[in-house]
């Protein structure tokens, strides 16, 4: 039966070799079609044999399979380490792999039930089809990968209609006050219900969230997390590309994001703690950023040279004992005006003298620390996006604590890769919902105003436009959609291609959109009684702010020559 067990292993974990982690396996993620459940495969297994139910001691089978499976890598890792395993440079992962099975291991032993006293009835093979290869489509007609996302686009598009939208007014009102930099008590309304209503952190990717439950297992009767809380605060085991078409609605109005906890750069610095933080860091700032508790900044690009290369930052982390000492000057960190900012990640550098890209470090910082001061926020376009806003920081001799290091000295630029895969494309998905909204606006406008006598609407050069603009829509949605896809399937270094692609096409469609709807409003397209004029500041950011286009279109011409000379 062991040997069964081991043969069962998918259903718990999934382990490959060029996975830095373990993540969750088919009883979570989903069966593909034609794939028996475990009780189901397992009653196969025991009436062809004739050997008798399970129940009672699989979870001994199972655990004694994952500790075995353990030993296995742990011998691989050792191989690799003395430079001759089989798996070549593939085999690094295998020691941390090694011990978050052991750690799933313990994990299953303290399950309450692991299969069904009984054996499933054998005349019932009916089962519900993977979310994976499901398909539907919405109101509108628009494909949708499952139910499932089909019901929280619902839900999330009634939120939106129904508390969002209404409130855009009064939070623009508190942001335009002398008291732009607090927050709307009802935003923190909206986020208790966004909760109620299983709207929070949709943004976790399934494997983020498998690793960060292993770590938080052990911490969580320490924040006094109930099990209902304690699973909520990992979302709803979303893909990239399903949590697509889910950002996608978040996009359609600059205010929803941070009220269903989605909005950057907290899900991008959440990512990195889940992705590379340790249990003390997952517990001191993870957990309250994952509760809504807290906001976060990103503190990398500085005024004094150009940070889309980021080998040129010049912040100094210098160690002391057992603390970092910073100094530096930061610019346009997100999120650093608002008052429940906590934490910065950080990114400087800690040997000068080290290979270019072994150079730099994260760190965790918290804004309370002495040395830290906000010299001024930021406006973009004139909008200084209170109370959330971009502020300009120095940092004179900041004391850190060593372990608020990210992964270890010299890491910087590996966590950077990891961050701007999901985190980057999120915007690239808000983006597609902002030039939604500019689309429904122009149309209405143009269906409710005259000009010579006739709708808009009604001349020829605007259908015309509008008609275009929905066929560039309609394809940067696909192609946003696909580096989703290719970034679940393929991991962030192989997919950045398509991501570079995204990136260039989602900004440069949303500006065209959004100029064309602020020109169909006139003179009310360029004020601030419409959201048009944000959304068109926020999308001509992110041709910056994301990294410059002409990096991206870089990136996309190497690849395209170096498929080219393969050929």
């Amino acid at each position: 039966m062991c040997d069964v067990a081991y043969s069962c292993m998918h259903y718990i974990v999934n382990v490959q070799l060029d996975k830095e982690h373990v993540s969750e396996g088919l009883e979570t993620t989903g069966l593909p079609e034609g794939i028996l459940s475990m009780p189901e495969f397992l009653l196969e297994y025991c009436s062809a044999l004739g050997k008798p139910w399970p129940a009672a001691n699989w979870k001994f089978y199972v655990a004694f399979s994952l500790f075995r499976a353990a030993s296995i890598y742990t011998g691989v890792y050792n191989r690799w380490l003395m430079g001759n395993a089989s798996a070549g440079e593939r085999a690094r992962n295998t020691g941390a792999q090694a011990n978050e099975l052991v750690d799933c291991a313990l994990g299953y032993i303290s399950r309450d039930n692991v299969l069904p006293a009984h054996p499933p009835p054998s005349g019932n093979r009916q089962r519900d089809v993977s979310p994976s290869y499901e398909s539907l489509v919405d109101a509108s007609g628009r494909f949708v990968p499952n139910r499932k996302v089909l019901e929280l686009r619902q839900r999330l598009i009634k939120f939106m209609e129904t508390h969002i939208y209404p409130m855009e007014k009064e939070f623009s009102k508190l942001a335009q006050s002398d008291m732009r930099w607090t927050v709307h008590p009802e935003e923190e309304r909206l986020k208790e219900e966004a909760k109620r209503q299983g709207l929070w952190n949709l943004f976790i990717p399934v494997d983020s969230a498998a690793r960060a439950r292993r770590e938080l297992a052990a911490i969580e009767n320490k924040h006094d997390l109930s099990g209902r809380s304690f699973d909520q605060l990992f979302g709803e085991g979303l893909t990239n590309l399903e949590y697509g078409y889910l950002c996608e609605i978040m996009g359609r109005s600059v205010w929803a994001p941070q009220v269903f906890n989605c909005g950057a750069p907290d899900t991008g610095n959440m990512e990195v703690i889940l992705r590379y933080g340790n249990k003390e860091q997952i517990s001191e700032w993870l957990i309250p950023l994952l509760e809504g508790k807290i906001r976060s900044g990103f503190a990398m690009t500085e005024p004094q040279v150009a940070s889309s290369d980021a080998t040129n930052i010049e912040c100094f982390i210098r160690r002391q004992g057992d603390s970092y000492v910073i100094n530096g000057t930061k610019w346009w960190t997100s999120g650093a005006m608002d008052p429940r900012c906590r934490v910065l990640i950080l990114m400087g550098k800690t040997d000068f003298n080290a290979p270019k890209h072994k150079q730099q470090s994260m760190i965790l910082v918290d804004m309370r620390t002495p040395g830290i001061h906000v010299k001024r926020p930021l406006t973009v376009f004139g909008f200084d996006d209170a109370p959330h806003g971009h502020a300009e920081i120095s940092f004179e001799n900041v004391i850190v604590p060593a372990n608020n290091i990210l992964l270890g000295e010299g890491r910087g630029f590996e966590i950077a890769q990891g961050r701007l895969g999901p985190g980057r494309l999120h915007h690239c998905m808000r983006l597609i919902g902002a030039a939604e909204r500019g689309m429904e606006l122009m149309a209405q406008r143009a269906l409710s105003r005259k000009t010579f006598g006739m709708f808009i609407a009604q001349h020829g050069s605007f259908v015309s436009d509008l008609a275009k603009l929905r066929v560039e829509l309609e394809g940067t949605r696909l192609l946003v959609l696909e580096a989703a896809d290719h970034l679940d399937k393929f991991g962030n270094k192989k997919a950045r291609g398509i991501l570079a692609m995204a990136k260039v096409a989602a900004p440069n469609m949303a500006l065209k959109v959004l100029d064309t709807a602020i020109q169909v409003h006139g003179a009310a397209g360029v004020s601030s009684d419409t959201v048009l004029a944000h959304l068109w500041a926020t999308a001509r950011t992110l041709r910056i702010a994301d990294g410059p286009d002409e990096v991206h279109l870089g990136t996309i011409g190497k690849l395209e020559l170096q498929r080219a000379s393969k050929l």
